[in-house]
């Protein structure tokens, strides 16, 4: 009678150890998929994320839309620092004046 005394008052101890290794395994899982750490198997093998020919395709697509950008923007760079030229030389200073004393006699 003793053991089973024991056993019946043990048991819902285990089974709130169960439940909180269980949660304690789900956050910590979470956590290293939020903060983008690989996710690992039992024998401590990366299981992901997984490098495979659509993850390489998408990383090779990146990387051509990534030196595309840079282009256009460094031609943007150069673009902008023309205009910047243009505005801040004299000649358009003064080619805008003379457009204001024509608006003005008119």
């Amino acid at each position: 009678m003793d053991q089973a005394v024991l056993i019946s008052e043990l048991a819902p101890l285990v089974a709130i150890g169960t439940v909180a290794i269980v949660i304690g395994w789900v956050a910590v899982t979470w956590m290293r998929i939020r903060h983008g750490y690989p996710l690992e198997n039992s024998w401590g093998n990366a299981i992901y994320p997984k490098t495979d020919a659509e993850a390489a395709e998408r990383i090779k697509m990146l990387s051509q839309e990534n030196a595309q950008l840079r282009a256009e923007m460094s031609a943007v760079k150069d673009r902008l620092e023309t205009v910047e030229k243009i505005v801040t030389d004299r000649g358009y200073a003064l080619d805008q004046e003379i457009e204001k004393l024509r608006i003005t006699t008119n």
